[in-house]
């Protein structure tokens, strides 16, 4: 069997590119140049091409910020490239994979959200992702949308990678402290991803897909994130800074953040028997190899 991933350069693309494809299965990744999903023949192509038995979309425009000044981008490649893939896909009764994230929720909640709370974005990048949930979900019937939340990896610009760079000039680091969520690992999300794949795809049932979270076990405030990076960094020798906590309000971005990212993952619990490791040893493996290889900086 084949698994097709779309998306190259992304961090969730490329530790699905670095990770065992399951046993049976061969796994390709396809992107731009070669299949651009801002072009639906492209995509259409592609599909003809590899002939999959399954499809995992991790192409998405993530750049939160900028979205707000970019919209028909953002809303180009995360709601219309989306219902276009859902659209080809389901022609050809291929099941759909689609990541989505916790910016469809408006933080306001005091517990973590489950599937079925009401969504409501504050920004562009956030209405934009919901829109393609909401495509995904009509346009083919096999479908599992993922959320997650607060991805990091040794790829790319993530969180992890930028406070281990402001320590290498810095002796203290302003970090948002009122700001919760599931830090998340890219690997071991992907390999959630893959568990759940070979699932529908073994054994075909119905009552699999539909929408899921699935985020790193515990929570943590940026704050609280930032003292494990380099409480973790400092034992191994790398740059490491005091964290001075600060409100959100003392750090301004375009977009307002949900003050509560908190994802409920006991339907995937309960439904794939799955859980993604705590976050404390996921970013503990990311850091050591990012020390390793001095490639923090990058």
């Amino acid at each position: 069997m084949k698994l097709l991933v779309i998306g190259k350069a992304g961090q969730v693309a490329r530790a699905l590119r670095e990770s065992d494809a399951p046993a049976g299965f061969t796994m390709v990744a396809e992107g731009r140049p070669d299949l651009d999903m801002l072009h639906p023949k492209s995509m259409s192509a592609a599909l003809d091409r590899q002939a999959p038995d399954l499809v995992i979309n991790a192409a998405a425009y993530t750049a939160v910020d900028a979205a707000e000044a970019d919209a028909v981008a953002a809303t180009a490649l995360n709601a219309r490239a989306a219902a276009d893939l859902a659209r080809e896909t389901a022609t050809r009764s291929i099941p759909l994979i689609h990541i989505s994230t916790d910016y469809v929720f408006d933080g306001a909640s005091e517990r973590p959200y489950r599937e079925d709370d009401p969504v409501s974005p504050l920004g562009v990048y956030g209405r934009s992702k919901l829109e393609g949930e909401r495509a995904v979900a009509e346009l083919n019937p096999r479908h599992l949308i993922v959320r997650t939340a607060w991805v990091y990896s040794p790829f790319g610009k993530n969180f992890v990678k930028t406070m281990l760079r402001l320590a290498e000039t810095r002796d203290e680091v302003s970090v948002v402290a009122d700001q919760i969520g599931n830090p998340t690992s890219a690997h071991a999300f992907a390999e959630t991803l893959l568990m759940m794949a070979l699932r529908v795809t073994d054994k075909p049932d119905a009552s699999l897909f539909g929408v899921y979270h699935a985020s790193g076990s515990g929570h943590a405030s940026w704050a609280d994130l930032a003292r494990h990076v380099f409480s973790v960094s400092a034992s191994l020798g790398g740059p490491h800074a005091r964290v001075k906590p600060i409100p959100t309000s003392e750090y301004p971005t375009p977009v307002t953040r949900p003050a509560n990212s908190r994802l409920d993952c006991s339907k995937l619990q309960q439904t794939f028997g799955h859980q993604l490791p705590t976050w404390q040893d996921s970013t503990t493996d990311v850091i050591t190899r990012l020390i390793k290889e001095e490639s923090y900086s990058s």
